[in-house]
């Protein structure tokens, strides 16, 4: 018989054990069994909560996106009305987006959102979040905010791309960079 209250906190251990199992392996060249091992439990316990290996994946690219939502919340909520693009634009370079665990799965995320359908819904939902959010930031400052929201949800992805793949400070680099297009952008001088 089942423990009553244990399928959370089963979930959540096989979410951190897949971003930990991807992270070791540094790409989505990783087993069940390897990802259920390291959570302590059976691979048929992993694939009774998430049905395979994909799904498991998912759910835990879904827990790194809630965490960097948690991540523009809290920038937002300190930031002034006009510095609102900023805290997105730090947000999206902060410590917790660039741990190696964390850079594995978001590189693999972006290859399976090739050939998976429901990766590349995932997707599409990050990145219409990210716009929305940029879009209503920009609004106040520039007179085609969607347009530099676009430019600014492009950038930060490929810089987050060149960050991954070079050395540690490359994060704080990018960070100025986004920053400086987002001051052209809005006409604010240096």
């Amino acid at each position: 018989m089942p423990k009553v209250g244990m399928e959370p906190i089963r979930r959540e251990a096989l979410v951190k054990a897949t971003i930990a199992e991807i992270g070791a392996a540094g790409s989505l060249d990783v087993t069940v069994t390897q990802i259920a091992k390291r959570a302590g439990m059976s691979s048929a316990l992993a694939h009774h909560y998430f049905g395979g290996k994909d799904q498991i994946f998912l759910a835990a690219m879904r827990r790194i996106l809630r965490d960097f939502g948690d991540e523009v919340r809290s920038g937002l909520k300190q930031a002034e009305p006009d510095s609102r693009a900023a805290a997105i634009i730090r947000a999206s370079f902060a410590p917790s987006c660039f741990t190696p665990d964390v850079i594995s799965a978001w590189m693999t995320f972006y290859v399976l959102a090739q050939t998976s359908p429901e990766a590349l819904r995932l997707w599409r939902v990050y990145q219409g979040r990210i716009r929305s959010n940029l879009t209503h930031a920009l609004r106040p400052l520039t007179r085609d905010p969607a347009a530099a929201a676009d430019t600014l949800a492009a950038l930060i992805d490929g810089l987050y791309i060149r960050a991954a793949l070079s050395d540690p400070d490359t994060p704080e680099r990018a960070t100025v960079h986004a920053l400086d297009v987002l001051n052209h952008l809005i006409g604010k001088p240096k």
